[in-house]
């Protein structure tokens, strides 16, 4: 039987307030927020953590929900899924990006402005969106 698959997403950012991107190897080469499924027995913020430093070498504090989002057999994903996408925004705690190639291709710092003129998977903007509407509401 098959089931919505349970994603933490982490929109992850360094002191200059850039955000990382990476070219998601399973996106369609769309740029992406780095993050992977909660397996059992693991809370949120422990697969995020864990997620990130498989996929990008880097240690991150968890700070707030960002939100929550259904995307049911996305265009850009290369396999016929249903997810439920649970993002965070964290903090960087060094910025030492070692890409895993299974995971990524690519990476790249970028002020999140700028960030919604680059090619992103639709839920990577949505979630970027979803940011600057909350740092624009301060």
């Amino acid at each position: 039987m098959h089931y919505p698959e349970l994603v933490a997403g982490a929109l992850i950012l360094n002191d200059t307030g850039e955000v990382l991107l990476i070219e998601g190897v399973k996106w369609d080469k769309k740029l992406c927020i780095p993050g992977g499924h909660i397996e059992l027995n693991e809370t949120i913020e422990d697969a995020l953590k864990r997620e990130v430093l498989e996929e990008v070498g880097l240690s991150i504090d968890v700070i707030a929900l960002l939100g929550v989002q259904e995307q049911i057999c996305p265009v850009e994903f290369h396999k016929k899924k249903h997810f439920v996408f649970l993002d965070y925004m964290c903090k960087a705690l060094s910025l030492r990006v070692r890409i895993d190639k299974r995971e990524a291709q690519n990476f790249l710092w970028v002020h999140p402005n700028s960030a919604l003129d680059l090619n992103l998977s639709g839920g990577t903007r949505k979630t970027i969106e979803t940011f600057l509407k909350g740092v624009s509401a301060k």
